[in-house]
């Protein structure tokens, strides 16, 4: 994230043992409340996960229902949001999310990186 050039920050949270899918949109929320927090009100989110992306989009439905208080979290604090947009990045495009969710994994606990 960068407001008025601050660094981007980079944000790992431990969730515990759950799903991929689950742990995506988990980490969707805590940023989008991470963004609120600090009078963010334009925000981009990139995503190597093509289907919370889609989900968001509205061009896939969300039908698990372990999902779904998830989606509808995702959705109401997108709303508080001036402009909202997510794209799709190939996983191998996205590395530095991957270290922070290894580094959420190996410690077991949440922090912030700035970089």
């Amino acid at each position: 994230m960068e407001l008025d050039g601050e660094p981007w920050r980079g944000l790992y949270e431990y969730v515990g043992i759950d799903t991929n899918n689950r742990a995506e949109y988990a980490a969707l929320v805590r940023a989008l409340e991470y963004a609120l927090e600090r009078g963010f009100r334009k925000i981009r989110v990139y995503s190597d996960s093509e289907l919370l992306v889609r989900q968001i989009r509205g061009e896939y439905q969300v039908k698990n229902p372990g999902l779904l208080e998830l989606y509808r979290k995702s959705v109401q604090l997108i709303q508080r949001f001036e402009q909202f947009s997510i794209s799709h990045v190939p996983r191998e495009q996205n590395r530095q999310a991957d270290k922070l969710a290894n580094k959420a994994l190996d410690l077991r606990a949440s922090g912030e990186e700035t970089y």
